[in-house]
């Protein structure tokens, strides 16, 4: 078993060496707007699992994850052609839904913030001056 950097280093470069693979070699146009956001590579490096997502949203998930699952063999390959690993992982592919989810939150914050200064609520500097006056007394 390797230890946590060793592991650590082979997730890194698995993680690089497959954004390659995807930009320039595989040629299936369901996986062109899929990137990857996180690798994780178990102890006994049978498994990695490599997690993704696309610009295009979740609504294209079910086609990007069947095309990577369809040219998983060759992507392995051409990941062991790269990474020199004893054995290379076998790889599962899964949806990341946290770009998805940062965004919705981003949209929340920002429409809260308008709210704010819609109705003429204080900002942070006005309660700053505020409770620099509150202490003054």
């Amino acid at each position: 078993m390797p230890s946590e950097i060793r592991l650590k280093r082979i997730q890194d470069q698995i993680k690089r060496v497959l954004t390659e693979i995807l930009e320039g070699k595989v040629n299936d146009p369901r996986v062109q707007s899929a990137y990857v956001t996180d690798v994780s590579v178990d102890r006994e490096l049978d498994y990695a699992n490599i997690y993704v997502s696309s610009l295009a949203g979740a609504e294209e998930a079910d086609g990007i994850l069947e095309g990577l699952n369809n040219a998983s063999g060759f992507i392995r390959f051409s990941l062991s052609q790269e990474i020199k690993l004893r054995v290379m992982p076998k790889l599962r592919f899964y949806w990341d839904e946290t770009p998805q989810r940062a965004d919705r939150i981003e949209s929340l914050l920002a429409e809260i913030r308008d709210e704010r200064e819609a109705r003429g609520e204080n900002t942070d500097e006005d309660d700053k001056e505020q409770d620099a006056t509150n202490n003054d007394d």
